[in-house]
């Protein structure tokens, strides 16, 4: 349909921007793609969204399977958030911390350790530590930092929990009208060593901390502590912390985290091997069921444990359950919408139409570039990384297919342009909850943490660049080596100009 394909997306992308609201932006891109499909019929095209575009994406096999799995994970992560376990791990890692390196590298490890919830990272870690950091004279702001930097980033590496299935959804529907037969876990999974964004996140916080380097208003928040002890500035208004944050269980144990992961574990990759993994493709269907027995059998155990720990009771655990599965609610619509507008997009040629106005005229090496910057800058705007890929990934992978661009390198490039967009914005959800859990002022977070996400982002960029002309996973070698060298000059440059410790 030339140009007017490209409409729907961009409406998606204008709403979520404006609204701030997933769901309301990919249903009118959808409907409005329909509505040109369908030459401009206002009821037709109601009709034809509901019954030809949403019914068919929820009774498909494979959607239905990764919608229930979404609700097995769902009630797991909110007994897992309840239970009290993560908040005794972290309390028992207390004990052993008295300098400031030790307090950032315990609550990094904390945070890396609740991977299996982006939201639970800054409502677990971030009360349990924000005394020890006030303890050791770090100001909460970099508390804040580095707890969002192990929420989303660590989050969208993991494959088997919520990022992951929601990911491989979008990835299977773009697969399955390209006619690609190459298994959505395995994709996923090799895509890992180009999400570069997410790894060099995850890998400044303990590279700081080591090096005791802070640069930009983190410098200054860090030499207001330590030189006046003040927790905030005098123009700051930290955010109350959330309810969830405080209902952590206090004399909690630590098996209530650690039981449930080893039962995860050992279900999911005892049943994967039992498949053949990892020396041949586990086929996506059986994939599904293993992560969802997985999630069941580490579900059950927590629930034995609570009982047995007398934590709270039965109807209160189920209760807690269930509420964790009504949250699914939300991400499984947003799923269903997106695998619609793919579906729209795809029958209006949207991707084959930039393919023809790109090709001859931007080479293939710069295509995860492009995407990188231009999910960023969309996550940026509209807060949202999920919403960033449900309407990037549609694009991308036709994109790269008919380029001839590497695919893996493209997918990371918008996974990583998502998170480095929505660990940029100030109306990001995990960037507002990573304020609160860590009772820092909102917009002193959002200005200590730009600079560094802004580092890693440009290190990115250049990572994108050279896989897009190698496509080679060691490329991730040089994102760190970057990274790490950067660092270094900035140590240098600060022992030159300020003294250790102080602002660049």
């Amino acid at each position: 349909m030339g140009i007017v394909s490209i409409l729907p997306p961009i409406l998606a992308v204008i709403l979520a921007i404006v609204t701030k609201n997933v769901i309301i932006s990919l249903f009118s891109g959808t409907y409005f793609g329909v509505l040109l499909l369908v030459g401009g019929r206002p009821l037709e095209a109601t009709m034809e969204t509901i019954g030809n575009y949403l019914f068919p994406q929820v009774a498909d096999s494979y959607n239905a399977a990764v919608l229930v799995l979404l609700f097995f994970i769902g009630g797991f992560v909110a007994l897992m958030e309840k239970s009290g376990g993560g908040a005794a791990l972290a309390e028992k890692a207390t004990k052993f911390i008295n300098t400031r390196m030790k307090a950032q590298l315990a609550a990094w490890f904390g945070g890396v350790l609740i991977f299996f919830s982006d939201i639970g990272t800054p409502l677990i870690v971030g009360p349990v530590f924000e005394k020890i950091f006030d303890a050791t004279k770090i100001s909460r702001e970099k508390l804040a930092w580095i707890i969002d930097s192990t929420s989303s980033p660590v989050a969208v590496l993991v494959p088997f929990i919520g990022w992951g299935v929601y990911i491989m959804g979008l990835i299977k529907n773009e697969f399955d009208l390209l006619g690609i037969t190459t298994s959505e876990f395995s994709t996923l999974v090799q895509v890992i060593p180009f999400q570069f964004y997410a790894i060099l996140a995850v890998s400044m916080v303990p590279l700081m901390a080591i090096t005791k380097l802070d640069f930009g208003p983190m410098a200054k928040a860090e030499r207001r502590i330590q030189q006046t002890g003040e927790l905030y500035w005098s123009t700051s208004t930290p955010l109350r912390k959330a309810e969830e944050g405080e209902d952590m269980t206090k004399g909690s144990h630590t098996n209530l985290i650690l039981l449930p992961l080893a039962v995860l574990f050992i279900t999911l990759f005892g049943l994967l091997i039992s498949f053949g993994f990892p020396l041949k493709p586990v086929p996506g269907n059986d994939f599904r069921v293993a992560l969802s027995t997985a999630y069941l059998f580490a579900a059950i155990t927590i629930v034995i444990l609570m009982l047995v720990y007398k934590v709270k009771k039965f109807d209160e655990i189920f209760t807690i359950y269930t509420s964790g599965m009504q949250k699914m609610v939300y991400v499984a619509v947003t799923l269903v919408l997106a695998w619609s507008l793919g579906k729209v997009i795809n029958e209006m040629g949207t991707a084959t139409f930039i393919v023809e106005v790109m090709q001859g005229n931007v080479p293939a090496f710069i295509i995860p570039a492009i995407l990188f910057l231009v999910g960023a800058g969309m996550a940026l705007a509209s807060g949202t990384s999920w919403g960033t890929f449900a309407i990037m990934l549609p694009i991308a992978i036709p994109m790269a297919v008919a380029l001839d661009a590497h695919l893996l390198v493209c997918i990371g490039a918008v996974l990583s342009g998502g998170i480095f967009g929505d660990h940029c914005s100030p109306i990001s959800d995990t960037t507002i909850l990573s304020s609160t859990g860590a009772g820092a002022d909102h917009i002193d977070h959002v200005k200590t943490q730009f600079p560094y996400a802004l580092l890693n982002g440009a290190i990115a960029l250049v990572g994108f660049i050279v896989a897009g002309i190698t496509g080679s996973a060691l490329t991730l070698v040089l994102t760190i080596v970057l990274l790490v060298l950067a660092v270094i000059l900035l140590s240098k440059l600060n022992a030159r100009k300020y003294g250790k410790g102080v602002e660049v």
